[in-house]
């Protein structure tokens, strides 16, 4: 299919009196890395929400792979968020009762893949991203950076169209967010997978292909430096 893979057209969203987005608009392409930049209280997130199909615009219009989000049920979006998109957030979310092999195979699992090869294809994940040691762990035993990337396996165990990261770095120490982002871009390349980047951090944009700023629920296009 040609054409951009994700596009967000005009989009609005308030909760109740504040409003987050005011005419937000953003294109993904096939495999790009796009940082999604702005302070506190900017929109960013919410942007990312809609384009994820988490939460409705208010007006406006999200498009993945020529269909229109708004245009779909309820599970139809929620079987779309299992296929084609994988999440990453600042904190894990791993879940807390399962070993990190069986968060990574979680995805898998859900999608009625048996356990055997769902274990299979989640070690294989842990192992790229480096922290193959870590799989019998909880995750209330591993450190920051690595439940991090554990997350990281867990997004991009499904093979995703892309990939939601929504501050992945936010709760690390400089070190292990460089290795964490060098693994997520680089696996996410290898694998075809569009990123959508959420940060505030200049150094994590940095591993984008393109940055876009919003501000006041707007965005608008980062010119690269000359």
């Amino acid at each position: 299919m040609t054409g951009p893979l994700l596009v967000a057209e005009d989009l609005h969203r308030s909760f109740g009196p504040t409003r987050a987005l005011a005419g937000a608009s953003l294109r993904v392409d096939r495999g790009e890395v796009v940082a999604v930049m702005g302070s506190s209280g900017s929109g960013k997130s919410t942007l990312l929400h809609c384009l994820a199909g988490i939460v409705r615009p208010d007006s406006g219009r999200v498009r993945f792979a020529g269909r229109d989000l708004g245009a779909l049920t309820d599970s139809e979006r929620s079987a779309l968020r299992r296929a084609a998109f994988g999440f990453v957030f600042q904190f894990g979310q791993l879940v807390p009762e399962l070993t990190c092999l069986e968060n990574v195979a979680l995805p898998l699992r859900l999608d009625r893949l048996g356990r055997r090869e769902a274990e299979r294809r989640a070690a294989e994940w842990l192992d790229r991203l480096e922290v193959a040691e870590v799989a019998g762990k909880r995750p209330g035993e591993v450190s920051g950076g690595q439940g991090q990337r554990v997350a990281v396996a867990r997004a991009l165990v499904t093979r995703p169209q892309v990939v939601f990261a929504d501050e992945p770095t936010g709760a690390l120490d400089s070190l292990n967010g460089e290795r964490v982002m060098r693994l997520l871009t680089g696996a996410a390349r290898e694998t075809g997978a569009a990123v959508v980047l959420v940060t505030h951090e200049a150094r994590v944009a940095a591993y984008s292909d393109r940055e876009v700023v919003v501000r006041d629920g707007r965005t608008r296009d980062l010119e690269p430096a000359a």
